[in-house]
């Protein structure tokens, strides 16, 4: 994998999926920018990792504040001159029907999700247009394919990302940049526990589906594989979700008839 001495910006980096691509990146000798809201587990990350103060750079990020990202890409501009990968990896996820979900709710998971992650990656885009090169991912989930019951914020908002995304790799093919979209399924991280319930309260439990989902290393390690090498969609996922994919895609009827009975948490 070609990454020594390419700079990596990966924001959700403090647990989970980010935490896991921070190791893989680091693992190629790339240098790392760090972003998630807690500073604090950054620095362990940053030291579980193996990177030192030369190849990584911390940059507490909060993504719900998302009118302007301008000054930390002149942060990571002015310590690595340039970024080759931006993976947008940060965000919440949903546990509640929709018709008991506050509409507050919505709106801080569309801010996270969505905004938060488009924001970004404008602030971004100039620098890579400037160079003529560049690498943008998202990190979405199999619910950003289809909808599932307890999620309908959730998958809403990455519906939104795979639209915004695909026409953003349409209109800058000529600039040289890829966009890549990443599309897990069940990954065994904490998404559950910090899950917003309708009152938008954390859900607190972890599901079942997620407690034997793949590991995080293994999405980070397919997951980087596959932006690399410049893939447009890079699905991670187990047998009955690829399955699913394929069943919305070709048969919507009877996917329509399945996933109202399917176990989701």
């Amino acid at each position: 994998m070609q990454l020594a001495q390419k700079t990596v910006w990966i924001t959700g980096a403090s647990s989970g999926i980010g935490k896991a691509l921070v190791a893989e990146a680091a693992r190629h000798g790339a240098n790392v920018v760090l972003s998630a809201r807690d500073k604090a587990a950054l620095v362990q990350v940053v030291k579980d990792s193996g990177l030192t103060p030369a190849n990584s750079l911390i940059l507490p990020l909060d993504l719900s504040r998302y009118k302007k990202f301008d000054a930390e890409v002149k942060t990571v501009l002015k310590k690595f001159s340039k970024i080759d990968f931006l993976i947008n990896n940060g965000g919440i996820s949903q546990r509640s029907l929709a018709a008991e979900t506050q509409i507050q709710v919505y709106e801080e998971i569309m801010a996270v999700n969505y905004f938060g992650n488009i924001s970004l990656t404008l602030a971004v885009l100039p620098s890579m247009r400037s160079r003529r090169s560049g690498s943008i991912a998202t990190i979405s989930s199999v619910a950003g394919k289809f909808g599932t019951p307890y999620r309908s914020g959730y998958s809403a908002s990455k519906f939104a990302l795979s639209g915004f995304y695909e026409a953003l790799r349409a209109e800058n093919f000529k600039e040289n940049i890829q966009v890549s979209i990443v599309y897990p399924g069940f990954v065994k991280t904490n998404v559950s526990l910090n899950a917003r319930t309708g009152s938008g309260k954390k859900q607190g439990t972890m599901d079942t589906g997620q407690s034997v989902g793949i590991s995080a290393e293994e999405c980070a390690q397919r997951a980087l594989a596959g932006i690399v090498r410049g893939k447009n969609e890079i699905y991670i996922a187990g047998p009955k979700e690829r399955f699913a994919v394929l069943l919305h895609r070709f048969f919507p009827g009877l996917f329509a008839r399945v996933i109202r009975k399917a176990k989701v948490t």
